[in-house]
């Protein structure tokens, strides 16, 4: 039988595969397998050739027992429900690991980016909120950016939003510029909150950060603060490095300028050039000897077909969805310390509650304070989710990470929706 890849029906298989370790209520099982509330839209737009296009949004809450939906929105040519459905899934759980007072949301519109002119993605970002308007709001349902969106498209968001309510409400989206009130340091806060994973597990495995190797898949925001970070935070030596098109594997290590130089020149960072250094795909970046692996693109490239050719000692998940149910079984038979994304990606959301805390109470923070608080929330959650796993294995149940960070996101929902009075 062919592995199931379906986003959605990945997340509902990890859900129920948590909820039987852990004797979940079935009732409260039941609620958590679907979305609380999908919204589906269709945006007509008037475009600046004078043409009217429609384009289709989605906005999945999927449930708000511990606050607000928060989640981002993504502009993607392939966007669909199930991969919306699935994200707002994982936020949910994403929310409850770093215990902050948000349940998951996600959202969506079918578009190309790279087609359109800067005024037409102002124009459409703007009709999605018209559209979405009474859905969301500070305590209702929060944005933050995603895929081939940014904090200016986030801007005309708020923008258009404050035009509806007729008030500045500046903390009902997150990821803005600092000059409308988003954060100092949520830039970098996915990347960084993954370092800070990373810094953790490299203690419990007794490997030396300064040492070991890295391998990076993906060169967007993710993967390319990643690769910064990993030195500056941790002093590693970043081997292999990809984007869509190819990847570069140099054992002397990898240098950013000219990953920089090369992706400019050639538009891939396959075109750098070093003594040692050679083209890879991004099939063999993943089978690399290295200690540490880090997905940061896109979901399923981590399988069954694949996942037993995978060499690392710890697999670091700053990507959502890198590695399907089967192979994060098989990783953790294999013996490798498979970290999942909804506590390495975390830093993206605890930033984002960062600034709607600010926004909510006009108290801004300076950027060490920022990393500071960042550093505090992801490393309680990396050791809440250590002290479940040895809970378990007290109990004679071997589990992996994956499935301990599960448990205790699930159970903090559960009990949220119990005292609430849903079951």
């Amino acid at each position: 039988m062919a592995e199931e890849l379906n986003p959605f029906k990945i997340a509902q298989t990890q859900l129920d595969n948590a909820a039987a370790i852990m004797n979940l209520d079935r009732q409260a099982h039941a609620i958590l397998r679907e979305p609380k509330r999908i919204l589906v839209m269709n945006i007509p737009v008037k475009l600046t050739s004078g043409k009217t296009q429609t384009f289709t949004g989605f906005r999945v809450q999927y449930n708000d027992a511990r606050g607000p939906a928060k989640g981002g929105i993504r502009f993607h040519p392939q966007e669909s429900i199930d991969t919306v459905k699935a994200l707002a899934a994982w936020m949910t759980w994403k929310c409850s690991l770093a215990d902050i007072p948000f349940g998951g949301g996600k959202g969506g519109i079918i578009c190309d980016t790279k087609k359109m002119n800067e005024k037409d993605i102002e124009l459409i970002s703007r009709a999605y909120v018209r559209h979405l308007g009474k859905d969301m709001g500070v305590d209702v349902d929060v944005p933050a950016p995603d895929v081939y969106t940014n904090p200016q498209i986030m801007a005309w968001m708020l923008d258009e939003y404050s035009n509806i309510i007729r008030h500045n409400e500046f903390g009902a989206i997150t990821g803005k510029p600092v000059e409308v009130w988003g954060s100092a340091g949520r830039m970098d806060s996915t990347a960084r909150g993954g370092m800070f994973v990373m810094r953790e597990a490299a203690k419990l495995l007794k490997l030396n950060p300064k040492k070991a190797t890295i391998a990076i898949q993906g060169f967007g925001n993710a993967g390319r603060f990643a690769y910064t970070l990993s030195k500056e935070i941790m002093g590693s030596k970043v081997v292999a490095i990809s984007d869509s098109t190819g990847g570069i594997y140099d054992p002397d290590g990898l240098d950013l300028k000219k990953l920089d130089e090369a992706k400019e020149k050639t538009g891939s960072v396959d075109g750098y050039k070093s003594k040692n250094a050679e083209k890879v795909t991004n099939e063999k970046l993943l089978e690399l000897k290295v200690d540490i692996l880090i997905p940061a693109a896109i979901e399923n490239q981590i399988r069954k077909d694949n996942v037993d050719k995978v060499k690392c000692k710890m697999l670091l998940e700053l990507a959502n969805g890198p590695v399907t149910p089967e192979a994060s079984d098989t990783l953790f038979h294999n013996g490798v310390l498979d970290l999942p994304d909804f506590l390495v990606n975390s830093g993206g959301v605890i930033g984002s509650y960062f600034e709607w805390t600010q926004n909510i109470t006009g108290y801004y923070w300076d950027t060490k304070r920022f990393n500071e608080e960042l550093d505090r929330k992801v490393t309680k959650s990396f050791n809440d989710t250590i002290t479940t796993q040895k809970l378990y294995a007290a109990m004679g149940k071997k589990i992996s990470t994956r499935m301990a960070a599960y448990i205790i996101a699930v159970d903090r929902v559960a009990k949220a929706m119990k005292a609430r009075g849903w079951y």
